[in-house]
């Protein structure tokens, strides 16, 4: 009995049944994050919540500026890096989350 409940609480925990539920399974594991303002993170997950507010650490943050020239009609790509620490990502500015690739 004892194994069979243990089995059922493993299943439960790792099945995807509701959305938030595969960000619940990336808890500790280093996820990307596309923001708003053309932003992008790559950190480690700490905590989140149902309005995807989330704390990551170790992060790396991308910022990507596209210029364009009047004159010449030219545009330019200007991308900028800087690492965090820690940081709190507020839910309204999240366009897309991606888990890291599993392969099991």
């Amino acid at each position: 009995l004892a194994a069979r409940w243990c089995r059922a609480a493993e299943e439960m925990t790792t099945e995807c049944r509701e959305p938030l539920d595969l960000i619940r399974l990336s808890l500790d594991e280093r996820i990307f994050v596309k923001c708003k303002g053309d932003r992008e993170l790559r950190g480690k997950l700490h905590a989140y919540d149902q309005h995807l507010n989330m704390v990551l650490s170790d992060v790396e943050e991308t910022i990507t500026t596209i210029y364009k020239d009047e004159e010449t009609e030219e545009e330019f790509t200007s991308t900028k890096r800087r690492q965090v620490e820690m940081l709190f990502v507020r839910g309204d500015c999240v366009i897309l989350v991606a888990p890291p690739l599993r392969t099991t």
